[in-house]
C-alpha cells in the first residue's frame, strides 16, 4: 500500500510542477507583448515568475507545505503588480487570469490529499480571489472574468487531485481484497494439502496395522506388531491434540535430519519390512541427496509400494533399484508375484492414488506401473532433483 501511495504523490507532484511552470511561462509570455508592462514592472514580474517556478520545484520535490504557501503568496503579489495599472490591457488581464487560475492553483492537487486538505485549498483559493477583488477596488478595474477563471482553475485542479486520490484509494482497496482472497485460497490449499498428507500417513501406518491385526498378524512377529502399534498410537495422539501429521512426524518413513542420505533412509525402510517378513534386496546408487520434501515423498511412496508387495503379491521378496541422472532420481520396485491388471485399479484406491501417485505429484514426480497377471509387478518412481 505504501508503494501505491508513493506513486500517487509522485503523479500529483508532477502535475503540480508542470502546471506551475506552464502558468509562470504563460503569464510571462503575455507580459512580453509590446506595451503590456513597463520596464520596471516587467523586471519585477520576471523575478516573481522565476521565483514561483522555483517554489513549485521545491514544493513538488520535497512536498514542502511552506513552499506551497510561499508560491501562493508570490502569486498574490504578482496579482497586485499586474492590477496596479491605470489601464488593464488584454495582455495584462490574460497574465492576471493565468496567474490566479493556473499558477497559484497549481498547489491544489498536492494539498487537497492532505488531512483537511479541502479546507486548506478553499482558503488559499479565497485568498487569491480576495486579492483580485482588492486590486479591482483599489485600481478601478473590472476583474470579474479574471475571478471566474481563478475560481474555475482552483476548482478543476482541486477536483482532479481529489479524483486521483480517490482512484488510488479504490485501487488500493481492490488490491487488498485480491490479497485477502489470495491469502484465503493459499490457506485453503495448505489445509487441503495437510489433510491429504494426514490421510496418507494414516493409511501407511494405522490402517496398515489394523489390516495386520485383522489377519491375526500372519507373517509378522509379535514384537514388530507391538513396535508398529506404539508408533501408531503416537500418531493418533498427535492427531487428537491437533498436531499436523506432516512428513516430519512419520517415524517410519521420514529421515532423522535434513542431512540424511538416501542410503540411510532406505536402510530403515528395509529393516522395517524385514521385521514384517518381506525380504527387500537393494541395488544401485546409495549415496544420493535430495531436498527434504522430495526425499520424504520418494521414501513414502516406496514404502507403500513395498507394503502392496507384502500384502498382495503372494511372495516375500522384492527388489528395489535406485538410479539417477543429472535431473531425476528413480526407484524401481519389482516383485515376481501374482501380478495384476493395472487398468483394474480404481482411481479411488487411497493406497496407490494418494500414498504413491499423490505424494510424487506433489513434488513434481510421477509413478508408472507395469504388471500383468502371473508375471509380477514393476513400479517406477521418479522425483526431480532440482
Amino acid at each position: 500500500m505504501k508503494r501505491i501511495h508513493k506513486e500517487r504523490d509522485r503523479l500529483l507532484r508532477r502535475l503540480a510542477r508542470t502546471t506551475a511552470i506552464v502558468g509562470s511561462v504563460g503569464a510571462f509570455a503575455c507580459l512580453l507583448v509590446p506595451g503590456t508592462a513597463a520596464g520596471s514592472e516587467l523586471a519585477v514580474a520576471t523575478a516573481l515568475s522565476i521565483g514561483i517556478a522555483a517554489l513549485a520545484i521545491v514544493h513538488t520535490l520535497r512536498g514542502s507545505l511552506a513552499a506551497a504557501l510561499a508560491l501562493v503568496a508570490a502569486s498574490v503579489v504578482l496579482v497586485f503588480l499586474l492590477g496596479a495599472t491605470s489601464v488593464l490591457d488584454p495582455g495584462a488581464a490574460t497574465a492576471l487570469a493565468i496567474t490566479g487560475g493556473v499558477t497559484s492553483a497549481s498547489v491544489a492537487p498536492t494539498l487537497v490529499v492532505r488531512r483537511r486538505g479541502t479546507l486548506l485549498v478553499g482558503a488559499l483559493a479565497a485568498l487569491v480571489l480576495i486579492a483580485e477583488w482588492i486590486a479591482a477596488v483599489l485600481f478601478g478595474h473590472s476583474l470579474v472574468a479574471v475571478a471566474v477563471v481563478t475560481a474555475v482553475g482552483w476548482a478543476v485542479l482541486g477536483v482532479l487531485g481529489a479524483w486521483l486520490d480517490n482512484g488510488v484509494g479504490v485501487a488500493a482497496a481492490r488490491i487488498a481484497e485480491v490479497g485477502r482472497a489470495h491469502e484465503a485460497e493459499r490457506l485453503a490449499s495448505e489445509l487441503e494439502a495437510q489433510q491429504r498428507q494426514d490421510a496418507r500417513v494414516l493409511h501407511d501406518t494405522v490402517l496398515a496395522t489394523l489390516s495386520l491385526l485383522a489377519h491375526s498378524g500372519v507373517g509378522v512377529g509379535a514384537s514388530a506388531l507391538r513396535d508398529q502399534a506404539g508408533d501408531d498410537a503416537r500418531l493418533l495422539r498427535q492427531l487428537r491434540l491437533g498436531v499436523p501429521l506432516d512428513a516430519g512426524s512419520n517415524a517410519i518413513f521420514s529421515p532423522g535430519s535434513d542431512d540424511d542420505l538416501l542410503s540411510t533412509t532406505f536402510e530403515s525402510v528395509r529393516q522395517r519390512f524385514a521385521r514384517m517378513g518381506l525380504d527387500v534386496s537393494w541395488h544401485g546408487a546409495g549415496q544420493l541427496s535430495l531436498p527434504r520434501e522430495r526425499l520424504d515423498a520418494l521414501v513414502g511412496a516406496l514404502g507403500e509400494c513395498l507394503e502392496n508387495v507384502r500384502r498382495h503379491s503372494g511372495v516375500l521378496e522384492a527388489d528395489v533399484t535406485i538410479t539417477d541422472d543429472d535431473l531425476t532420481v528413480r526407484a524401481m520396485v519389482t516383485d515376481a508375484g501374482d501380478g495384476f491388471e493395472p487398468d483394474t485399479v480404481g482411481p479411488a484406491r487411497l493406497g496407490f492414488a494418494e500414498s504413491v501417485v499423490g505424494r510424487l505429484n506433489a513434488v513434481g514426480g510421477r509413478a508408472r506401473v507395469f504388471s500383468s497377471p502371473g508375471s509380477g509387478t514393476t513400479v517406477m518412481l521418479e522425483v526431480p532433483k532440482g
